[in-house]
């Protein structure tokens, strides 16, 4: 009798299928990263300068875990859409060990991360899934990081941003392991000795 269960929540597992994973919510969160949706045109080879236009609406998230997918769905309250748009998420993060810290970002299509206002990796343009890697040393204290994408013709996506802290393994990254100490929100972290970057 127990073997039948298991094979009926083993079929139901399989029948289940992965949730899509998408590039933030509309729930408030202010630990997060917040990201601004802009539209842009559909002639776009890279970036634009988004400070120098509109948002539309505004996600939030605490990681961006995006592999290379299809998308069709839109935002929340844009369903309809899913090409020609640009997400600014800018946040800060608190860095308890100082070090060098490794930083990969992969993208379609381009996307840029700038630490402290210092670009780090420069991933810009219309191309298919490609990843860059950066490193820079990081004193102990509060940081400013801002992460840029565009998504040119449809439909398939990918945003995915990871991170190495000194001894340790590379993981997704995600603001919730570098929450900002209550009594540390004015000591400000430096950036220095910037390596940038190589494919992976």
């Amino acid at each position: 009798m127990r073997f039948g269960v298991f094979l009926f929540a083993a079929a139901l597992a399989a029948q289940t299928p992965e949730p899509e994973l998408v590039f933030g919510t509309t729930v408030y969160s202010s630990a997060g990263l917040s990201g601004k949706i802009y539209f842009i045109s559909p002639d776009s080879l890279q970036l634009p300068r988004l400070r120098e236009s509109r948002a539309v609406g505004t996600i939030y998230t605490t990681s961006l875990n995006v592999p290379p997918q299809p998308f069709t769905r839109g935002f929340p309250g844009i369903s309809n859409r899913f090409e020609w748009f640009a997400i600014d998420y800018q946040g800060k993060i608190w860095i308890e060990e100082p070090g060098v810290y490794e930083f990969h970002l992969l993208s379609d299509d381009g996307s840029k991360l700038w630490i402290n206002n210092r670009l780090l990796i420069d991933n810009d343009g219309l191309h298919s899934p490609a990843g860059l890697t950066a490193s820079a040393k990081l004193s102990r204290g509060l940081f400013q990081i801002r992460i840029a994408y565009f998504q040119g013709p449809r439909t398939e996506v990918a945003l995915v941003f990871s991170a190495k802290p000194p001894g340790k393994p590379w993981s997704i990254f995600n603001t919730d392991h570098f929450a900002i100490p209550a009594a540390a929100t004015h000591a400000a972290g430096t950036v220095s000795e910037i390596k940038r970057a190589s494919n992976w």
